[in-house]
């Protein structure tokens, strides 16, 4: 095996992090797995935060590294890359989280140029935020095949280079250079979105909260960078095709760094006996935190039987709560970032002004993204943390119609602090509610997909509203209306289950 580092079984790694296996519907080139050390306590509510702030279960790595016993047999317990290798994965990953929302987010403080200089009505202005989201929910779908097929890590270097022909082509005058740049733009998403999470619950088993925390922040931060310094960008030479090209940097720079990555790929399809061994090996905790048996001989017969509990997430009711979940905390962020700046201008603001309370908006959701999953982590149940996430969108848009406007700022907030902390836990549901990174990657793409396919009607339903009843007043009351519905689906989607449970 190249560059690995061989540990002998009577040598346990202090702090090893990352684990890189190819398992369904994750395919990668990297064959590695590595475990934290035991906290010696036999039952998993009185375990002990382990040096990275996560709680460490025990029987964890007892189980991975028997799984990788399996593997590599006798006489090597635990396989670990070198630091470079498992160094460059975060800043591919981190990379990546910053180029899924900015190329879009953008376009929101920038609705009034565009209409401006296009001649678009409301509704079609709306279906600049819509496209994405439709080829969120087709391609979504597609993702895990994708990834079985090239490997996760060469399907998201192939993601990078579409999204970087997408932004190209954006910025091309005329209309249909405009909506399909868009369209390439969200199919490039739509995949990474997906192979992402499951990446992380592959990666870094131990680390479920740490990660997502990271990455859903840096997302939230250069979605709010993008909301920011777009329209003062518009104002200088570059014009507003030249603010939205910007990101071209972005996605190119992220592109180069999965490009080693996608190349160790090949080492594992070489070797196809290895790749199905990996891709049988089942989730080292069971329903209720307890580890399975780490005797290398019963890993296939764990994975037969979490294969036959688990069946198609389709037929899940779990699956479902998350998906719905999913859609709904979508609908409030992408309503948000299409048409908040409009509806402060209308209300006193400058449309700058207005475009840097989209990103205070944004910025706000930081602090929820990053806290939240950390704190997610170490609950059986996330339900009541749902409801409360989801009921910051209640407050912040209903201020928005029925508060005053010298409250606008408060109000703001409230909806960022609730699209980072109900994003954040969607992201950690894929992992917290399956088995596999294979599931989590099949949830994830039902998920991003239905739920998508469900928030694309609301920017483009609140511009039609607005357009048949010329003011903000009804699209302000159907959205706080459906802020009631994001808080029921996530009180069910936070509900302690795991895919399978059902039967």
């Amino acid at each position: 095996m190249k560059q690995s580092t061989i540990v002998p079984k009577h040598e346990k790694p202090a702090d090893a992090l990352y684990r890189s296996d190819s398992e369904t519907g994750t395919g990668t080139g990297s064959e590695h797995i590595s475990t934290a050390p035991p906290n010696g306590n036999e039952h998993p509510q009185n375990a002990l935060p382990s040096k990275g702030g996560e709680t460490s279960l025990p029987g964890v790595d007892k189980a991975l590294s028997g799984a990788n016993a399996a593997l590599l047999g006798e006489g090597a317990e635990t396989a670990l890359p070198r630091g470079a290798a498992a160094t460059l994965l975060i800043v591919a990953v981190l990379l990546t989280a910053s180029t899924l929302r900015s190329p879009i987010t953008g376009v929101g403080s920038l609705i009034g140029e565009i209409q401006g200089s296009t001649g678009l009505s409301h509704t079609m202005s709306g279906m600049l935020t819509t496209l994405p989201l439709l080829a969120f929910a087709v391609f979504a779908l597609a993702a895990p095949k994708l990834s079985s097929r090239f490997g996760a890590e060469r399907t998201l270097f192939y993601c990078m280079i579409l999204m970087s022909a997408g932004i190209l082509l954006r910025s091309f005058p005329g209309i249909p250079a405009l909506f399909g740049g868009t369209a390439l733009i969200g199919s490039a998403i739509a995949i990474a979105n997906v192979l992402v999470p499951s990446i992380i619950k592959r990666d870094f088993p131990l680390r479920l909260g740490l990660m997502t925390a990271l990455y859903t922040s840096l997302m939230n931060m250069w979605s709010a960078i993008a909301s920011g310094i777009s329209m003062p960008l518009s104002r200088t030479a570059l014009g507003w095709r030249g603010a939205l090209a910007c990101w071209l940097i972005l996605s190119a720079a992220t592109a180069l760094v999965w490009l080693p990555l996608a190349r160790r790929h090949s080492a594992m399809s070489k070797n196809p006996r290895k790749a199905a061994a990996v891709a049988a090996l089942p989730d080292p905790l069971s329903d209720h935190g307890q580890h399975r048996d780490a005797n290398p001989g019963t890993a296939k017969a764990d994975s037969d039987r979490s294969s036959k509990r688990s069946g198609s997430v389709w037929r899940s009711p779990i699956a479902w709560r998350v998906t719905l979940f999913m859609g709904f905390q979508s609908i409030m962020f992408y309503v948000g970032v299409s048409w908040l700046p409009e509806i402060l201008h209308e209300q006193g603001m400058s449309m700058d002004q207005a475009g840097w309370m989209l990103s205070l908006m944004q910025l706000s959701s930081m602090s929820g993204a990053f806290l939240m999953p950390l704190l997610a982590a170490r609950m059986q149940s996330q339900k009541e943390l749902s409801a409360a996430s989801a009921a910051l969108f209640l407050v912040g848009f209903g201020g928005i119609w029925l508060g005053p406007p010298s409250l606008a700022l408060l109000f703001i907030l409230l909806i960022g602090l609730g699209s980072g902390t109900t994003f954040s836990l969607v992201i950690m549901f894929f992992a917290l509610r399956s088995r596999t990174a294979g599931q989590a990657a099949q949830l994830s793409g039902m998920a991003q997909s239905i739920g998508y396919l469900l928030s694309a009607v609301g920017p483009t339903l609140f511009g039609f509203i607005h357009d048949q009843t010329g003011g903000w007043s009804m699209p302000l009351a159907t959205i706080t209306g459906m802020s009631l519905i994001t808080i029921v689906f996530g009180y069910a989607a936070g509900r302690k289950d795991r895919i399978g449970s059902e039967v």
